[in-house]
């Protein structure tokens, strides 16, 4: 009906005379998003795909990028500016505010976000690593620093380096805290951050980027520190808090969340304090020697999963990552250092000859 030649454009004056037509049955933001479209096209006629798109909350880059054009025209309201909003509506307002660095995406999500699902992932990753802490400080009769309890590698979710073959303890190990001060300070930051997060981008994408930072920071002790075991979720924290304060500096101009700089100084505060505390205990004296401390290096795969891979999805909301050159050179170079970790543990251990703790 709106494309009878079968052309797979739709002419302008058509187009907005559809809007007048039906705009009273609009959300009001979306309305605005297609006024954009309109604008931003100088040759009469909008690609067909481009507008149903828009209308199943589908968007293509390039259909964004018209977007983005048009948007400049605008001088309509912000959505800061709205007023008599519920409570639900300022906290969804807020998270876009957090997390969005384009007025337009602010409003596309505020209209389009129905918390369904909710943000699950992050909660019960939260849930369960609380439930073990409490679980291990009921068996160890300890909660501070409990790393330096006997008993504790003996436990079947940690990373060790001799049960290494056994690949399960290269995720399950962010189950496992060194003690109260190493978990709070995790648990914090992940729901501060990784829940607006999630809401915004969904469950998908945030829990890739916590879980490849997770095995990016197992893999990378075993590489870099590799007489040493592996315990906490600083590896999936680090990267999420990583891309997300990049993905500010990046649209420094465009975020519009309240004291940013003082919250990301408190953030890398935060995160320093935990990595110099991690620090400090890998080269502690051990309770049990010869075997070690926990490592510190998964701080640092957390990071560089976050300031790659993770500020690849960040900036490009609601975008077909497989259309972003970059996401596909990150993601290979990521599996590219798995596949070197995976050989490096099955053949250096042994052509090394290192002196390894004796199995917990």
């Amino acid at each position: 009906m709106f494309d009878p030649d079968n052309t797979g454009y739709i002419s302008t004056e058509k187009f907005r005379s559809l809007l007048q037509r039906h705009g009273s049955e609009l959300d009001p933001h979306k309305l605005e998003v297609l006024l954009a479209l309109a604008d931003s096209n100088s040759e009469g006629r909008i690609c067909y795909q481009d507008f149903v798109n828009l209308m199943s909350n589908k968007r293509s880059n390039s259909f964004r990028q018209a977007i983005l054009q048009g948007n400049r025209r605008l001088c309509s309201k912000a959505l800061l500016e709205e007023t008599g909003l519920s409570l639900s509506q300022r906290l969804i307002r807020h998270v876009a505010y957090e997390t969005l660095p384009r007025e337009i995406d602010r409003k596309w999500y505020y209209d389009s976000y129905t918390c369904c699902p909710p943000p699950w992932f992050m909660i019960t990753i939260t849930i369960v690593e609380v439930a073990f802490f409490l679980y291990n400080g009921v068996v160890l009769d300890r909660y501070v620093l409990q790393v330096s309890h006997p008993l504790y590698l003996k436990n079947a979710l940690l990373y060790h380096p001799q049960l290494r073959a056994q690949a399960w303890r290269y995720l399950t190990y962010i189950f496992m805290h060194a003690g109260i001060e190493h978990l709070g300070l995790n648990v914090v930051l992940q729901l501060l951050v990784g829940v607006p997060l999630e809401m915004v981008h969904g469950a998908a994408r945030i829990s890739f980027v916590y879980i490849a930072g997770v095995v990016a920071g197992s893999l990378a002790v075993s590489v870099a520190d590799m007489t040493a075991p592996v315990v906490g979720s600083s590896g999936g924290v680090y990267a999420l808090v990583s891309a997300h304060l990049a993905n500010i500096v990046m649209n420094w101009s465009g975020m519009k969340c309240q004291f940013k700089l003082l919250r990301m100084a408190v953030a890398l505060i935060c995160m320093s304090f935990e990595f110099g505390r991690a620090v400090w205990l890998r080269f502690h004296p051990s309770a049990y020697p010869p075997c070690p401390h926990p490592s510190f290096m998964a701080h640092l795969g957390g990071v560089m999963v976050g300031i790659t891979l993770g500020v690849i999805i960040l900036r490009n909301y609601e975008q077909r990552l497989q259309d972003q050159t970059l996401w596909w050179i990150f993601l290979s170079i990521y599996v590219i250092f798995v596949l070197f970790a995976i050989f490096w543990n099955i053949f250096a251990y042994s052509l090394l000859d290192l002196k390894l703790p004796p199995p917990p």
